[in-house]
């Protein structure tokens, strides 16, 4: 079981060089939540999107191929 309390671990790709222009992912919800929630890096306490899983994985997907 999860906790349903658990907070996101925040984390950039290892592809940003860190530049600042980034987006945050906490995939670590994914599982417990079903969503992944996305911010921006710059504004670490400002607003946070909110993706369901299944779409996010589509997103990802395309973004790979």
């Amino acid at each position: 079981m999860t906790n349903p309390t658990e907070s996101p671990r925040w984390f950039t790709s290892s592809y940003s060089s860190n530049g600042g222009a980034c987006i945050e992912v906490a995939a670590n919800l994914a599982a417990s939540h079903g969503v992944v929630p996305v911010r921006d890096s710059k504004q670490q306490h400002g607003p946070t999107a909110a993706f369901p899983t299944t779409s996010w994985s589509a997103f990802v997907a395309s973004l790979k191929h």
